[in-house]
């Protein structure tokens, strides 16, 4: 597994970065074709004690992306708050995998496409790419409830165009097939 650990605004001792190495090691043990770990570690200047520290983790398994993000008033307690999340996450994902009776991966996506934009004049200021393998309309759903997004793009394997994916104010969920004119 590759572990790929980045901090803004902190600084991370050794001990620190072992620390995070040891607890991440540990979800491998409950899924274990995880190919890529990501850690962002930021110190933001709160009122709260209690959300001083954010630490937001990615997994990679196998295409499928878990994600989770917590706070905490010293690194250590946000880490193991996050480790607590992603191994949630980890037991759903299986559940549904068990449930679905497959072994497979639930979705073959990616990283879905992100735009920032900044204050007035707005402009795109980051490009995300990614590679997009065909699934059904239930394989995106479920991809996009464990990244936890509220729209998901992707390509369609039964109409083989790119679709959009979104969640409805009503809990349903909306997909939009584009048409060209």
């Amino acid at each position: 597994m590759e572990l790929q650990i980045t901090d803004k605004n902190a600084r991370l001792s050794p001990t620190l970065r072992s620390y995070i190495e040891r607890k991440l090691s540990k979800l491998s043990r409950h899924l274990p074709n995880i190919m890529e770990s990501k850690v962002e570690i930021t110190e933001e200047k709160t009122k709260s004690p209690q959300q001083h520290f954010v630490v937001q983790v990615t997994i990679n398994s196998s295409g499928t992306l878990l994600r989770g993000e917590e706070r905490g008033e010293d690194l250590f307690t946000a880490i193991d708050k996050v480790v607590t999340i992603m191994n949630r996450q980890i037991e759903h994902y299986k559940g549904k995998l068990y449930r679905k009776g497959r072994g497979s991966s639930l979705a073959r996506g990616e990283f879905s496409q992100e735009v920032e934009t900044a204050p007035p004049p707005k402009r795109v200021i980051k490009v995300k790419r990614f590679a997009i393998k065909p699934m059904s309309v239930d394989e995106a759903i479920d991809q996009m409830e464990l990244l936890g997004h509220d729209f998901f793009l992707f390509f369609n394997a039964d109409t083989e165009e790119l679709n959009l994916l979104y969640r409805r104010k009503d809990g349903n969920y909306g997909l939009i097939e584009p048409e060209l004119e």
